[in-house]
């Protein structure tokens, strides 16, 4: 059996595995331009997602099985792999501590004005009619009450915040004070101090959020995106911050990626832009090939109760 990884691997879990599985074939290869041949033959693939093709998943010909170290995977070819049967399972869940993390850190920092901080710091002003604001009381409204939603509720619980979440269904969600679904998006936002998306991109949730949401939430709301960029169309968020319909918006994800260097977004006072970074940490491939290593004892026992199956139809 060979197994072949397209992305640079982290040198304790390469030593890890040849430990662990002496009879298996690693094929550890830094890049699918380096990985082609070996992708002739081998069983199962290790990425990131985004290296892949139509005409790559055509040459597979052994290719059974797909382990993709990302949670978001628009750029996959599924009806390639569909056609083919391929299994394809992600690392969903693994996002959830630093994504939580980067939301609670985000929402802090405009609360107590710490970019307005930093800048008086730096040019020696001494100015306390600051106004700062409490996260005590506030109401969190997430967009996508899975894994990373509920860890964002729970983390927000411990500063008293009342929380609504929205999914597909409303089904209800640990954590979450109130559940609404997708079709019944508006009384959610209405009430959100706080609105955090942390949906993927999706035909369904592709600009979801439209003028009219922006017109119905709070205008002292702040509206943090770390899901996709796709789902509001930057003119509808550019113009809703213009009119002061929203006070800020923390923005993690774009569009377009990276984000250009005269982008508006950049020179806002009322938008803080990072680099598509709220999910990183240092744990991230160890805690991706946990899940890879749970399903890799199933595989090789032949069962098919696997952690986080992708729906080749839905693509999540």
């Amino acid at each position: 059996m060979k197994i072949l990884t397209t992305f640079r691997v982290k040198t304790a879990i390469k030593e890890k595995l040849l430990e662990k599985y002496p009879n298996v074939n690693f094929c550890f290869k830094t890049a699918m331009k380096e990985a082609k041949e070996d992708l002739l033959d081998a069983e199962i693939l290790i990425t990131y997602g985004e290296d892949l093709n139509e005409q790559l998943i055509d040459t597979a010909k052994n290719l059974k099985w797909i382990m993709v170290l990302s949670a978001g995977m628009e750029k996959m070819p599924f009806q390639a792999i569909k056609e083919k049967g391929i299994l394809v399972t992600n690392v969903r869940g693994i996002h959830k501590t630093p994504m939580a993390e980067y939301t609670i850190g985000m929402m802090l920092q405009v609360s107590r004005k710490t970019k307005q901080l930093i800048e008086n710091e730096k040019n020696e002003i001494w100015d306390r009619s600051i106004q700062m604001i409490e996260l005590f009381g506030k109401t969190i409204t997430i967009l996508g009450a899975g894994a990373i939603g509920t860890e964002i509720a729970r983390l927000a619980k411990a500063f008293n915040m009342k929380t609504i979440g929205i999914n597909r269904s409303g089904k209800p969600s640990e954590y979450i004070d109130e559940i609404y679904s997708v079709a019944d998006i508006k009384p959610a936002l209405k009430q959100g101090d706080f609105i955090v998306s942390v949906l993927p991109s999706t035909p369904e949730t592709v600009h979801l959020l439209k003028e009219e949401h922006f017109a119905i939430m709070k205008n002292d709301a702040v509206f943090l995106n770390i899901g996709r960029g796709t789902v509001v169309a930057e003119s509808v968020l550019m113009n809703a911050l213009e009119r002061n319909e929203i006070a800020h918006a923390v923005l993690d994800v774009f569009e377009t990626e990276p984000l250009k260097e005269d982008h508006p977004f950049w020179r806002m006072e009322n938008v803080t832009v990072t680099p598509h970074l709220s999910g990183l940490s240092a744990l991230y491939q160890r805690r991706g090939f946990d899940i890879f290593e749970y399903n890799l004892e199933k595989y090789l026992k032949g069962e098919n109760n696997y952690k986080n199956i992708i729906d080749l139809n839905r693509g999540y």
